[in-house]
């Protein structure tokens, strides 16, 4: 038996990548592909690297027989179409929006959405009726911190300097992803008042319970178009070693999360569900470089990690995808 899956927002970047890798994933079906914009059009003409892999068309609505659904939508536009297009209780609902993500909007009509970062909440995902998948940079910021906080070592304040390509935009045209803008050059948004701060901070509550400190978090637009780029530091008592034992021993059962001892850099992770990390000491200072491609392990990849878990399949299923360097 294969899952029929169904997505809504067919013609944005995430869905793009969905469909890329979902189209060699030896156990779905892909089903109707919603795009209110595009419907009847062949998907290989919005998403032009997919000429040759599939003759889908864009659907104007779902078929109603999905087993799991992804929703693909703008920031709260996923909350909007379940009220107008209410899903049957047996499927399943991964939403790629912020609009279920914290606490307080977990429960929607009869869904309780589980936060779906597998490195954190792993079993309740394999129990869940509906995920809340991360934001991008929230992936790559918590991943370099829930060792620390598992063992109660985020005492200080923390301080993150993030980088991210043009795609974590989205598809929609302005100013700042435009070619001429963009290219050659770099600049600072949302200073200290990121969206996904709050989500990094209930997932690393969860974990250390009584955790005071404040995150201090600039992120920069970047002028490439895939990756993320994330320097998290903050006073530690561990020394580097023991840092890096930490890290390796919370992760050792996460297939997409490796603890390098060498540098790493955005070119290791492009294309892949992959997150390295690297853990250095200088001075007092506790230094954890984070990379992750922010379309697929910041969204469309984790998404389909999520649904194996969901399941009941081994979590990389399909997403054996590796970089390309050069």
């Amino acid at each position: 038996m294969k899952i029929k899956v169904g997505i809504v927002g067919g013609a944005g970047y995430t869905a793009g990548e969905l469909i890329r890798i979902l189209l060699h994933h030896e156990f779905v079906e892909l089903g109707a592909i919603v795009s209110s914009s595009s419907a009847g059009s062949p998907v290989y003409q919005v998403h032009d690297d997919l000429v040759g892999e599939t003759e889908l068309r864009f659907a104007a609505e779902l078929a109603g027989d999905e087993d799991v659904v992804f929703l693909c939508l703008g920031h709260g536009n996923s909350r909007a179409f379940l009220e107008k297009n209410p899903l049957p209780e047996t499927t399943h609902v991964i939403d790629l929006s912020n609009d279920f993500r914290l606490q307080a909007d977990r429960e929607f009509q009869d869904r309780e959405f589980v936060y779906g970062l597998p490195e954190l909440n792993r079993t309740r995902i394999q129990q869940a009726q509906s995920i809340a998948n991360p934001g991008c940079f929230a992936t790559a910021i918590q991943l370099a911190l829930l060792p620390l906080a598992q063992a109660g070592k985020l005492t200080d304040d923390v301080h993150v300097s993030a980088i991210t390509g043009s795609t974590g935009a989205g598809q929609s045209l302005s100013e700042t992803v435009h070619f001429s803008w963009r290219a050659n050059n770099v600049s600072i948004y949302k200073p200290f008042t990121h969206q996904h701060l709050g989500e990094i901070g209930e997932s690393l509550t969860q974990l250390q319970p009584e955790l005071e400190s404040e995150m201090h978090f600039i992120p920069y637009r970047g002028n490439f178009t895939r990756g993320i780029f994330a320097s998290v530091y903050m006073p530690s008592d561990l020394t580097q070693d023991e840092a890096r034992a930490l890290y390796k021993q919370f992760y050792a059962d996460a297939p997409f999360t490796t603890v390098s001892d060498a540098e790493v850099h955005l070119k290791q992770v492009v294309n892949t569900n992959k997150c390295l990390l690297h853990v250095q000491k200088f001075g007092k200072q506790l230094l954890i470089t984070s990379v992750i491609d922010n379309l697929v392990k910041g969204a469309s990849g984790q998404a389909i990690q999520n649904m194996n878990l969901l399941f009941g399949l081994p979590e990389t299923t399909g997403l054996n995808l590796k970089s390309v360097l050069f």
